[in-house]
């Protein structure tokens, strides 16, 4: 006799036939969730209830049974990625380790065990509402770089910020030397908000650092993250640029010992032509461009071309080849603002710095302490004023 074959539906029919309810209703700090569909109920003895507990974005997957325990629980998206999670004690509840995501389809799939050792698998879905905006960021330093020991780990948002303790409690940094350091919140000179991961003190040179910017799934107040982010880089060599403008000179300082004194002339005392003080971070080598005064405030004073272009400031402080100052260059501060330098002095500066090397500037006439969102200026507070700046202080 051939054997009796059941039809494949048939077999899918049972194993998904308990019950498993959801509730629709709206998280009240984001999207809600569509309808949400289930299997039948069971044949057989009564398996335990399964409730998927008001699922919506921005809010952990929270799964409950009743009248058995949860043994299994897998809640997946469209694309596979799966939502982990911990059963709480007694077994009758089920909570995911991340939040669910906005415009995302979600499946949950749970095998309950009742008092007798009964087990019953269901199935159920649903769906979270598609954002009203998306927010996204800005890493720097760059993924993979080596960079100077004055550079902070910074992430400018392209949309506001009004939840800042929710995204901070989702950014990890891990040091390969348990590195001590604190997130500031400052307002980036492009006006957008900006975090950046300032350590206590200068960087160790060979510090690894990572970042893992959990932000899948976190309402930020302007809009939803709907990824995660990962980056990392070391620190390079230990080096310092000290610009005396009163005595118009630089020095580059490695592992503390002064290595080259180069003469420079600075910003023009007594006016918008005067240079920033404080500590700058060397933020890019921009080699040849074009700089205009009138794209900084100071009307038609010049239009040129300038070689070893190394920017100090997103206001347009840098330090560069100047000739045409060549009669300044260690007597006298007369440049629009910038640290200039003959054009072989520049030439060989420019290949010894690096990008994150801290330019520590003193002088009596300048026009103010570079800020901290004008450039990477958050070494010019006090450790204890920039912890302050944590939206979890």
């Amino acid at each position: 006799m051939l054997p009796i074959r059941t039809p494949r539906s048939v077999l899918v029919a049972v194993a998904l036939g308990v019950t498993l309810t959801a509730c629709s209703a709206q998280a009240a700090s984001g999207p809600g969730t569509g309808p949400s569909k289930s299997g039948g109920p069971a044949s057989g003895a009564s398996p335990a209830k399964v409730t998927v507990v008001d699922p919506a974005a921005g809010r952990p997957v929270s799964v409950t049974a009743s009248g058995g325990t949860l043994a299994v629980v897998r809640v997946a998206d469209a694309e596979g990625g799966v939502l982990t999670g911990r059963t709480g004690k007694g077994g009758t509840s089920w909570t995911s380790d991340r939040k669910a995501v906005p415009g995302t389809s979600y499946t949950v799939e749970v095998t309950s065990r009742t008092a007798d050792g009964k087990e019953s698998t269901t199935r159920s879905s649903f769906e979270t509402a598609e954002p009203k905006a998306v927010n996204k960021l800005t890493l720097a330093p760059g993924k993979n770089t080596t960079v100077g020991i004055g550079h902070p780990l910074s992430i400018v948002f392209d949309l506001p910020v009004t939840r800042k303790a929710d995204v901070e409690r989702q950014l990890k940094v891990t040091t390969s030397n348990a590195t001590e350091g604190s997130w500031g919140w400052v307002k980036d000179y492009s006006g957008r908000d900006r975090a950046d991961w300032r350590p206590k003190e200068y960087w160790k040179p060979g510090t690894k650092v990572t970042l893992a910017a959990d932000l899948e799934g976190t309402d930020s107040g302007g809009g939803w993250f709907v990824r995660d982010y990962l980056t990392g880089f070391t620190v390079g060599a230990a080096q310092v640029v000290k610009v005396d403008l009163d005595r118009q000179k630089l020095t580059l300082e490695r592992d503390g010992r002064a290595v080259r004194t180069i003469p420079v002339s600075g910003g023009t005392p007594g006016g918008d032509k005067r240079s920033w003080r404080g500590t700058a971070v060397l933020m890019a080598k921009e080699g040849t461009i074009n700089m205009n005064s009138e794209t900084v405030g100071l009307g038609d004073a010049y239009n040129k071309d300038v070689d070893y272009s190394m920017r100090l400031t997103w206001s347009g402080m840098y330090a560069h080849a100047a000739p045409w100052n060549a009669a300044y260059f260690g007597k006298a501060n007369k440049s629009s603002g910038c640290i200039g330098m003959s054009d072989e002095n520049a030439s060989s500066f420019y290949a010894s710095v690096n990008v994150g090397d801290p330019f520590e500037i003193t002088g009596r006439d300048t026009k103010g302490t570079v800020a901290e969102g004008n450039g990477y200026g958050a070494w010019n507070l006090s450790w204890a004023q920039w912890k302050a700046k944590s939206a979890l202080a």
